[in-house]
This record gives structure tokens, sequence and C-alpha cells, in this order.
């Protein structure tokens, strides 16, 4: 659903049903809207590219505007993701929630790691998981067998969640104050780097059974996350994997990154995942409290 990578218009569904109408752009300067139950104009779910070219922007090398139109139109969108995610973050942070958006390529093991994550807090506070997938509902009903409420999102032709998603998917979830919201991207390093979700973290998990170069392969989405796990680290005796180099690469892209290596199958290093969890639901729930402070003492002033 974007230039980035050329993805195709999907059929957009939140737990098996449409999440929302297209609105639709004609020739000219008529603009038609579908809107949701708020009233509020969605989103278009189509791509930046299906949007050139219905606005006339060619790929030929004669057309010289058609780049620059063609960024206007991906600044846009991404403008309007990012004033959607801003109210999400807003909703998640008076709630109190930390919400964390997972990100990695296909096979990394975010849904294993979920599972074993969910073991081990769920008992301490309260969790909840929207899963993002182009097909299919395994991961969710996998997160679903934990006893743990998940939403999936199925974004058909789709390579990334966006922050229109999540407010849909945030109505199907009861969010309580202290808890953590887990968002499991779709399997992908490179779209999802650029859409905001309202999230507090982008944590990029990386396995030992990929390539160690891959944070340099793939800039914008280590420098767009807080924290990069190295996952399956119980498979390093039997792969080529540099963890040293890669943990450099990644400090080349974003010296601020923190790295944690752990094997969700064994459970070495989870002990400080679910710590660095902790530490940064902790944050936002002091920063709820202040919110609501500071609000109280406006009231009391007025």
């Amino acid at each position: 659903m974007c230039s980035f990578c050329g993805c195709g218009e999907g059929d957009v569904r939140i737990d098996g049903r449409a999440a929302a109408h297209h609105h639709h752009h004609r020739h000219g300067s008529d603009h038609h809207h579908a809107h949701n139950s708020n009233g509020a104009p969605d989103l278009d779910f189509r791509t930046e590219a299906t949007a050139g070219h219905e606005h006339g922007l060619g790929h030929g090398g004669g057309d010289r505007g058609g780049r620059g139109r063609l960024l206007r139109i991906e600044q846009d969108i991404l403008a309007k993701n990012d004033g959607l995610a801003a109210g999400n973050r807003e909703r998640l942070n008076g709630a109190g929630v930390l919400t964390l958006n997972l990100v990695s390529s296909p096979g990394a093991g975010k849904t294993t790691l979920l599972t074993a994550t969910i073991a081990a807090v769920s008992r301490h506070m309260r969790v909840a998981v929207i899963e993002g997938d182009q097909e299919t509902a395994n991961d969710a009903e996998r997160i679903r067998e934990t006893g743990v409420p998940a939403v999936q999102i199925n974004t058909g032709r789709g390579c990334h969640l966006d922050a229109h998603m999540i407010a849909h998917a945030l109505d199907r979830l009861a969010l309580e104050e202290g808890g953590v919201l887990f968002i499991e991207n779709v399997g992908n390093l490179v779209c999802p780097a650029a859409f905001d979700l309202g999230e507090h973290h982008k944590v990029a998990i990386l396995s030992v059974a990929e390539g160690d170069d891959k944070p340099l392969k793939y800039p914008d989405m280590f420098a767009a996350s807080d924290l990069m796990i190295l996952s399956k680290i119980d498979l390093l005796p039997y792969v080529d994997f540099d963890v040293g180099r890669c943990v450099e690469y990644a400090h080349r892209i974003n010296p601020d990154i923190d790295v944690l290596q752990l094997s969700a199958r064994n459970g070495e290093g989870m002990a400080a995942w679910t710590a660095w969890i902790a530490e940064a639901r902790l944050r936002v729930s002091r920063g709820a409290k202040t919110a609501v402070q500071s609000l109280a003492r406006v009231a009391d002033h007025a």
C-alpha cells in the first residue's frame, strides 16, 4: 500500500471484517469521501502508486514533474498517518498502556517470542496483542490460546500496518491502565519503518539465522527502533553470525539503540527482556499520572 516497495491495494480486514470504506479521488477538483461511524473521513487504503496513476503520473522519463508529484502524494499520506498516530498515542497514554511495535523480516520469531513473553509477564500485568499479517488468523489464534485478547488485522496485499488500522483495532480491545499492548507488524524491514502507529517504541527483532549485516542493509528500520533483539541465540553454534559485528553495525546506524540477546525456546535472556518491558511500562504509567495531575491542577485554578 505504498510506493516505497510497490505493494498493491489490499482488502484490509480486522478479525475477518472489512476495516472501513475507502475514500475515492476522482479526476478534477471534487473529492468523494466515505466516513466511519464517527463521521470522520476514512483514510484511503490504496497505494500511493495507484493514486499517482489516477492523477496522471507516469513512469516515463518525459514526465519530469511525476517524481515530485509522487513525492507530494507520499508526504500527504504519511502526514495523514502521523496525525492518526498522534491520536492513537494520546489515547494509549491516557490509558497508561505501554505499546510496543514489533518489527522484523518474516520468520524472525516474533510470534514465538510473543507467546513466551506473555507467559512470563501476564501474571503481573494486563497484556493485549494486535496481529498484522497479509492473510490468515494463525498468529492471533496462537496468542488467544494463551488466554490473552488478540485482534487480527489482515492487510491483503499491503506490506505494513498503519495508524488507521490500529485505531480500528483499538476499538475492539479493552485498554486497562498499566497494561501492555504488543503490535506484531507484518514481516517486512522496509515500509513499517516509515509508518508511526502511535506506539511508544519500535522493537526490531533480528534472528541469528539471518545475516549479521541486516542493520546496514535496512538502516531506516534500525534507525527508527529503540531496541534490537537478537533472537534464536540458541542457534549460534550452528550458524555463521557474528554478534559483535551485528551490534557494531546497529550502533553505527543508531548509536542510542538498546540491544538484547535471547532465546524464546530455552529462556536465555528473557529476564532482561521482561525487565526492559517493566521499566518502559513504568515510564508510561508515570507519564499518565503526571498528565492527570496536571489536568487536575488546571481544573482547580479554572
